[in-house]
Order: C-alpha cells, then sequence, then structure tokens
C-alpha cells in the first residue's frame, strides 16, 4: 500500500496571513489522520506567530473535537438521506438514530464517500481580527432546531464541570448527561482562560458553525497599540501633507466657495492641475471627450471626486518615492483601486461610491507604505524607545512585516484630515464585518478588490473570501470570480498600456 503524501505547512503563508489580518483556510471531507496532524502543525506555526504557544494543546484538541462532532453530523446526514428519513420529522430522527451508530461504523468508508461526493465538507479557519484570535469549525449543512437546543443544553451541562474527575464521575452514570467531549472542551476552554462567552454553536441556512473567540495576549496587543501610536506620532519626520492641497480641501469643505473659485486656486498650481487632468481623462471616469480645463474637469468630476483624488494625489506625492519595495506597494494599491472602481461600476452604480471606493483602494495600504518610508533616524528612534520601554524586538518586526498596518495607516489617514469614510476603508480593509453601518457598501468594496489581487497572486484561495461579501456582490461560486477577475485583468493592463 502506498504512503499518502506528506501534508507540509507553508510557514510563510501562516506569518503573512497573521500580520495581514488574512483567515487561513483547511478544508476536507473526510477528515482523515493525515488532514488532522496537518492541522495541528498549522496551529502550532499558527499560535507561535502571535506568542500564544502555551495554548497549543488546549486548542488542538477542541478543533479535533468539534471537527470529529463536524464530520458525525455530515454523516449522519447521508445516512439519513440513504435512508429516505426526515432529519426534522420526530419518529424519522428517533428511527434514523437508533441504527444511525451501528450501520455506519461497520460500513463508515461508503459513508465518508458518500460525503465527499454530496460536497459536505469540515472547514477549520484561523483568522486575527483587530486583537482577537477567531477559530472556526464550519460544516455545510443546516444544523435543525431540535439539534441545536440538544447541543447547547449539553453546553449547559458541560459548563457545570470545574474538573475532569468530577465531570467523569457524573456524566459517565447520567445518560442524559453532556457528551465527555464536550465536557472535555469546554474544562479546556477554562484551562485557556476563557469564559463561555467565548465559545458558541450557531446555525445558518447553509453551515453550522462552532466558534472559539481568543483575546490575543493583553502585554503583546498593548505593545502592539503603544508603538503604532508612537510610529504615527513621529510621522512628523516625514514630509507634511501638501499644503497646496491642504488649501484647495478648505476651499472644497467651505460651503460658501464657489466650484470657479476652487479650479483657479487648482490652476494656479501647475504640476498639480497637470496631474489632475491626467487622472480625470484616465479609463476611470471614462469621460466621453478629453477634458483639458481644470474648471471642466470639476464640472465633470464633482466636488467630491475632485476632493478624493486630492487625498490620493497628496498620499502619493507625500509617500511616493521610488524603492522597490514602495513601487510594488503602490502598483498594487493602484491596481486595488482599479477593481475596487469597477466592482461599484458593476455592481452599485452609486456615483459616491465609485468616487469613494477608487481613493479607498488607493489609500488602504498606507500603514504598509509608511514603513517603506521610514527613514534611519525615525528608524533609531523608535528602536530607542523600544528599548525605553522595554519592549521586545518581535513587536517592532510584527509592526514592520505588516501586523496592525490597517490601524496605523487609519491612525495616520486621522492625523492627516482625511474624512472618516476612508479612514474607515483603511482600517477595516481586512475585517469588513467591523467596519460601521455607513460605511459598510465602502469597507467590503475596498475589502474585495484587496483579495482580487491577492488571489489573483495565488496569495489566497477562494475559501479565504469572506462569505457575506461575496453574498453582496453575488459572487457564489469561484467560476464567477475568475470570470470577472480576468475581465478586471485585461481592463487594467489596458489602462496601463
Amino acid at each position: 500500500m502506498a504512503l499518502a503524501q506528506e501534508l507540509v505547512v507553508d510557514e510563510l503563508k501562516v506569518k503573512k496571513a497573521v500580520q495581514s489580518g488574512m483567515p487561513l483556510t483547511i478544508t476536507t471531507f473526510t477528515l482523515p489522520h493525515e488532514i488532522e496532524m496537518y492541522i495541528e502543525q498549522v496551529i502550532t506555526v499558527f499560535l507561535k506567530q502571535v506568542a500564544q504557544d502555551k495554548l497549543k494543546d488546549y486548542l488542538v484538541y477542541c478543533v479535533q473535537e468539534l471537527a470529529g462532532n463536524a464530520k458525525k453530523a455530515n454523516t449522519k446526514r447521508v445516512y439519513f438521506m440513504e435512508r429516505g428519513l426526515d432529519l426534522t420529522n420526530k419518529e424519522d430522527y428517533k428511527a434514523g438514530m437508533a441504527t444511525f451508530k451501528e450501520d455506519t461504523l461497520s460500513n463508515i468508508a461508503y459513508y465518508l464517500h458518500l460525503q465527499k461526493t454530496k460536497g459536505l465538507y469540515i472547514k477549520l479557519i484561523l483568522q486575527i481580527k483587530g486583537n482577537v484570535i477567531y477559530v472556526e469549525v464550519r460544516n455545510n449543512v443546516a444544523v435543525t432546531k431540535t439539534e441545536l437546543i440538544r447541543i447547547h443544553d449539553k453546553l449547559a451541562r458541560s459548563r457545570q464541570y470545574n474538573n475532569l474527575e468530577e465531570a467523569l464521575s457524573q456524566v459517565l452514570d447520567d445518560s442524559e448527561g453532556a457528551g465527555l467531549g464536550l465536557v472535555i472542551l469546554v474544562l479546556m476552554l477554562k484551562k485557556m482562560g476563557l469564559d463561555e462567552d467565548c465559545f458558541d454553536i450557531l446555525g445558518t441556512e447553509k453551515e453550522t458553525i462552532a466558534r472559539i473567540v481568543i483575546p490575543l495576549d493583553q502585554t503583546r496587543t498593548e505593545n502592539l497599540t503603544l508603538l503604532s501610536a508612537t510610529i504615527v506620532n513621529n510621522v512628523n519626520s516625514l514630509p507634511k501633507f501638501p499644503e497646496n492641497i491642504i488649501q484647495v480641501q478648505k476651499m472644497i469643505g467651505d460651503p460658501k466657495a464657489e466650484m470657479a473659485d476652487i479650479a483657479q486656486r487648482i490652476s494656479m498650481d501647475p504640476a498639480l492641475t497637470a496631474d489632475l487632468l491626467k487622472i480625470v481623462n484616465s479609463a476611470q471616469y471614462m469621460l466621453l471627450k478629453k477634458v483639458d480645463s481644470i474648471s471642466d474637469a470639476v464640472k465633470m468630476v464633482g466636488m467630491r471626486g475632485i476632493k478624493n483624488l486630492l487625498y490620493s494625489y497628496g498620499t502619493l506625492k507625500v509617500l511616493g518615492d521610488e524603492t522597490a519595495e514602495k513601487k510594488q506597494l503602490w502598483e498594487h494599491s493602484f491596481k486595488t483601486a482599479f477593481y475596487a472602481y469597477n466592482l461599484i461600476k458593476n455592481f452599485h452604480k452609486n456615483k459616491k461610491l465609485v468616487d469613494d471606493a477608487y481613493v479607498g483602494g488607493i489609500l488602504h495600504d498606507m500603514g504598509k507604505i509608511i514603513f517603506a518610508h521610514v527613514h534611519p533616524e525615525l528608524l533609531e528612534k523608535i528602536k530607542e524607545f523600544c528599548t525605553e520601554k522595554n519592549l521586545p524586538a518581535s513587536t517592532f518586526e510584527d509592526l514592520a512585516a505588516g501586523m496592525n498596518h490597517a490601524e496605523i495607516g487609519a491612525l495616520i489617514a486621522e492625523k492627516w484630515n482625511f474624512p472618516e469614510s476612508l479612514v474607515n476603508a483603511i482600517r477595516f480593509h481586512h475585517d469588513p464585518s467591523a467596519a460601521p453601518a455607513n460605511d459598510k457598501d465602502l469597507v467590503a468594496t475596498v475589502y474585495l478588490a484587496n483579495m482580487f489581487c491577492e488571489y489573483e497572486n495565488s496569495n489566497v484561495t477562494f475559501d479565504q473570501f469572506e462569505p457575506s461579501v461575496l453574498n453582496m456582490f453575488g459572487l457564489t461560486s469561484k467560476k464567477r470570480i475568475d470570470n470577472l477577475l480576468e475581465h478586471f485583468s485585461q481592463g487594467f493592463k489596458r489602462e496601463n498600456l
């Protein structure tokens, strides 16, 4: 018999996911032993990246228990389907469960094959959002109301035990008690210092989701926050936001200012005029005729559009000198902007969102670009601060590698008085579910455009897209994303040519 090919953890991929806040996903249909071992290795590497190694054994047990339960739930579905029984019917449920265990264990290979054929998966998701680790085990069958009541009842019973000895003495003697696996899981969560609010099992129309929420180590979080604030406070060592653009922004914000006066003020700066006309005449705006004057540009693009152009143009002027690293970051930013613009154009057709999405795409990685701009004297100042506050070297290394870059970018945008919508597009572009309600559409668009770029570069897979955002855009299959991205990519290449 041939040995199964060993699965090797891509540590660089895990590290990048931790630093950028992107989800790591592992999907399996049958949960063989080699996948269980691979999951353990991924969890080990993931926790090491966030200095939570001590949680490894506890979390591995919890994930294996939840994955095993998900696998069993999938087996139950195919077993009931094979027998023509309805899970939601009380009599059918009783009849099916009477023989379920014996029948499936005696022919488990057949039922696992059925699960794979019908596409019933078990999916593990690991992700850092803000200062919290989210661990989810999902399977794509809807939990019935009766099952959910039973699960929550078992959870409630499990939480009454304080140690394994106490649990064993009661569970083994009580046929109505909580399952021993769930009891141990709850005890493991307690060992990790988590309260009952940190674990839940919920159901949607398409999935059952078991979720564990683990706050990052408080000291580590405080160190990241403190150092992020220090870096932002020292942005004074960078060039200031261009004064000519600040003056125009003030005029745009003045309700008494006339459009003609704003156009005249912009026209006084030949370089700014030339660059804005170049942008306005690009494919982004798809104007019917070429615009030759700022006065016409302001009329065609509108005040909001000109205002947003000035934010992105000014940021590029401050942070846009040509190092290889920064060139790559800006190329990614402009592609994200192009994709965000086309997403709105194709799916929302909201003029205000078109303007905001484009500039949000350009500015979303400001936090990373700032680090690419760090001058030696600022670097030295930050290192001195780390020494003075006794911060570990890993804190600065994490920030330099991209961790917390969304928050750093948002703090700088606030410092430069960017509008709240753009600040939120920067702050939440990896966590659209946390965005304020008013800006959810904008943030979701920038998030999806950024993920398109990562997907195109094979840095993420289809499984790593946020399902709720895909649903917003009606992109429910990998094929639809592939087709749309091909269209967008060709358009971006044509514009650059």
